[in-house]
Parts: structure tokens; sequence; C-alpha cells
């Protein structure tokens, strides 16, 4: 953990998840999903990515409005969760209290990534509002991500998951550590889904013709 991220801890970001809460505030939001190559998507001028952001920015500006959203919370992987948080950047500049946080679970998780996704991805770090690393170490199994996950959790109060349940790939881990909790009204799973980003593009298309 770095020093801003034990500051952080000490000033009341994080806390652990209590069963008693079952009044929920939605103030800071894990946001996740698919990883680029799983959506058929293999380089930046994609037009799905416009259409996820859209899907995205919708719902975190209702959030916003609805529930006071405070916090964007991602891992930093590329595909959702880049678009996801460069999407609350667009609306910082209209809702000046919404902050993003970036959690790493490791060391240089971006060591083997190609250059384009390296370059979002020390965008997003010089944009956030809080960077940390969970374990001061690099790479070494796949129980990282798995840590990495329950930690996220425990330390937000609701999960937006672009998941589509025919083709469930990565984002079914994260779900299914996030549903019991959700089934008891402990915590809040929010999903788009496949007709959640055909409705986005169908107002998109909707727009260009009007102009």
């Amino acid at each position: 953990m770095t020093s801003t991220g034990q500051s952080v801890l000490r000033t009341g970001f994080f806390h652990l998840f209590s069963a008693e809460r079952m009044s929920l505030m939605l103030k800071r939001l894990l946001v996740s999903g698919y990883k680029p190559h799983e959506l058929g998507i293999f380089n930046d001028k994609h037009p799905g990515i416009a259409v996820i952001r859209r899907a995205i920015t919708g719902r975190i500006r209702a959030l916003l409005e609805d529930e006071g959203l405070e916090w964007v919370i991602i891992s930093g992987q590329p595909g959702v969760e880049t678009w996801a948080a460069e999407a609350a950047f667009e609306l910082r500049k209209e809702y000046s209290g919404l902050k993003v946080a970036v959690i790493t679970p490791f060391l240089e998780q971006e060591k083997n990534w190609d250059d384009s996704k390296k370059m979002a991805y020390e965008s997003i770090l010089e944009q956030a509002d809080f960077t940390t690393v969970l374990m001061n170490r690099p790479y070494e199994g796949p129980w990282q991500f798995s840590e990495r996950d329950k930690f996220l959790l425990r330390n937000s109060d609701g999960l937006l998951l672009v998941y589509d349940e025919e083709n469930e790939g990565s984002p079914k881990w994260l779900r299914r550590l996030a549903l019991p909790a959700a089934e008891q009204g402990h915590y809040e799973l929010l999903t788009i889904s496949a007709e959640d980003l055909n409705f986005a593009a169908e107002e998109m298309r909707m727009e260009e013709e009007d102009w």
C-alpha cells in the first residue's frame, strides 16, 4: 500500500462492509466489465467504445443526480474500466464533486500491455483523484485478482457491471462475488446489458440523423 493509500484509509475513504447497513446510499460505485478482446474490440477507433461509454455515462449521471454519487472506482484494467474512467472524467466537468479512484492489485499491472493500452492507463492515473496499489509487489498469481475483487467489493456501495448473461466472460467472477450481498439487500448490483447497449446505440444514431 502506498503512503497515499494509507493516508486515505485513515481518513475513511475505505470502511469494512457492514451487514447491518440495510439502507443503501450509493456513494462509492465500482465499475467493471469486459476486456476489449472479449467484445471483439482491437483498436481505439472501434464504434462500440463510444456506445459503451454512452451507456456508462447515463448510468453514472443518474446516480449523481439521484444518489449523490461521490466516487467512481476502477482497478485500471483495459476495456470497460478504462472507458468508465474516461466517462467519469467528462462528467466531472459538470459535477465537480465526482472523484475517480484507481485501485490496482499489484505493481506494474500494465507491464505486458501494448503501447496504446499503456498510454490510456497512464492518462487515467494522471487524471485520477486517488490511486493506490493493494499489494506492493509484482504479479505472482491469479489469487491477486481474487483478493482485489474482494477488497473492492468490501469498500464500495455498489457495482455497475457491463455484463451479458449469454456471454458471461470475465465479468462473471466479480458478479458472483457481489451477488450474495446484493440478494440480501446489503449491496447494489447494477448491470448494463446487451439490450442497454443497443438502446444507447439507437439513441446515438437518432441524434446523428437530427444533425
